[in-house]
């Protein structure tokens, strides 16, 4: 596109944003967000979100402050990416702190938001906390739990050896559990070398993913 001398617009920024992002090519995501300010797309609110969320999963969550801090508002797309970037990077305390600025700046969470906070706990070990959200997104904010939730919530509770409550959490689930939720099980398992409870959820995972190597390898 260069090369044919045409000039990237703002769709084109959030295309190579988004890229860089999926492939957690920080280099070039900065060598695009200079292109960016020579071009005069930083002030456009979509290529700023985009930006927000390419350094968020790249890392460089400095670099995601910098960007977000300059933004003329925030909505709960800005945020959850810059949750979503302390979820990916293990960071849950620092998520907490940050979704209770949100909440002070008036930003309604959607469901994407709370599935960054429980990434975030369950990657930090905070059950007591990703409890507490799960309580919070369902009684206070009413936002019925989808099976992302439930996944990350096995997931909390497997790595923090509540391997009965997981299961149980699996059992009660509305929606069939995908082998996405399975995998969390049976990783938990795994920890905590419960071999009997192991083998009942390696069915599970091998039955819907008999060709996938990860789950002989869990």
């Amino acid at each position: 596109m260069q090369q044919e001398d045409v000039q990237p617009d703002s769709v084109s920024f959030m295309g190579v944003l988004n890229a860089c992002a999926s492939v957690v090519a920080l280099e070039q995501g900065r060598c695009a967000h200079e292109q960016i300010i020579e071009s005069g797309w930083d002030l456009d609110v979509f290529v700023q979100k985009s930006l927000v969320d390419m350094y968020a999963k790249c890392g460089s969550l400095e670099d995601a402050w910098r960007v977000f801090d300059k933004m003329p508002s925030h909505d709960v797309v800005s945020w959850n990416s810059i949750l979503g970037g302390y979820a990916m990077h293990g960071c849950g305390k620092e998520a907490l702190k940050h979704f209770e600025r949100m909440c002070e700046e008036g930003v309604q969470p959607n469901d994407i938001t709370f599935v960054c906070l429980l990434s975030a706990c369950s990657y930090a070990g905070l059950v007591d906390e990703g409890m507490c959200c799960y309580a919070y997104m369902t009684t206070v904010h009413m936002i019925s739990p989808k099976l992302e939730h439930y996944t990350c919530m096995v997931d909390l509770l497997g790595h923090a050896g509540h391997l009965q409550e997981a299961e149980n959490m699996i059992k009660a689930m509305p929606c069939e559990p995908d082998v996405t939720t399975w995998k969390a099980m049976l990783g938990a398992c795994r920890i905590h070398g419960n071999v009997e409870m192991g083998e009942r959820v390696a069915k599970r995972v091998l039955e819907l993913e008999p060709e996938n190597a990860a789950g002989y390898v869990l």
